[in-house]
C-alpha cells in the first residue's frame, strides 16, 4: 500500500518549482556574451566577440599588451582599392572606440559612431615604408583614458 504525501496539485507545484530552480541554475552558469565588432570588405563580413573585455570597466594594465598582441581568429582579405568598413555595437560607440594597427594606437581621439570606412591601402604600409601582406587591426573600446574592450582582426592583402 502506498501513501500519497502530496496531492496532485502539490506535486505539480513541486515539479514547477524544481524546473524553475534548475533553469535559474543553468542560466547563472552562463557568461554574458561580449558586444560584437564587425569588419566588412565588399560582400564579406566577419564579426567577433572581444579578445579582452571587462564589461565597461578598465582592463588591467598588465593584460593590455597581451590582448593587443593576441593572434586574431578572424581574417579578412583586402585589396588595395577596397573599402574596409568597421562597425561596433551601440554600447561600444557610446563610450568611444579607436583603431590600433599592429599593437600601436593609430588615432588619438575616440570615434563615437557605430560605423566608419577606411581605404584598404591604409593598412598595408609598414612603419619603415616597406609593403606588408598582413596587418593586425584591433578595435579598442575606451572609457576616458582607460581601455575597456579589445577586438582582434587580421587584414590579409589580396594578391
Amino acid at each position: 500500500m502506498t501513501v500519497a504525501f502530496f496531492s496532485g496539485k502539490g506535486r505539480r507545484i513541486g515539479v514547477a518549482l524544481g524546473a524553475v530552480s534548475a533553469g535559474l541554475l543553468v542560466l547563472s552558469a552562463c557568461d554574458k556574451p561580449t558586444p560584437l565588432a564587425t569588419v566588412t570588405v565588399g560582400t564579406t563580413s566577419v564579426n567577433s566577440e572581444a579578445a579582452c573585455y571587462n564589461d565597461g570597466e578598465a582592463i588591467k594594465e598588465s593584460l593590455i599588451q597581451g590582448c593587443l598582441n593576441k593572434k586574431a581568429d578572424k581574417v579578412v582579405e583586402v585589396a588595395m582599392d577596397d573599402k574596409v568598413r568597421f562597425g561596433v555595437d551601440p554600447e561600444i560607440a557610446e563610450r568611444g572606440w579607436t583603431l590600433f594597427i599592429n599593437g600601436q594606437q593609430a588615432e588619438q581621439e575616440p570615434f563615437k559612431k557605430t560605423y566608419r570606412t577606411i581605404p584598404g591601402s591604409a593598412f598595408f604600409a609598414s612603419q619603415t615604408g616597406e609593403p606588408t601582406t598582413k596587418t593586425n587591426v584591433s578595435i579598442v573600446e575606451t572609457n576616458g583614458s582607460k581601455l575597456t574592450g579589445i577586438w582582434q582582426f587580421e587584414l590579409k592583402k589580396k594578391s
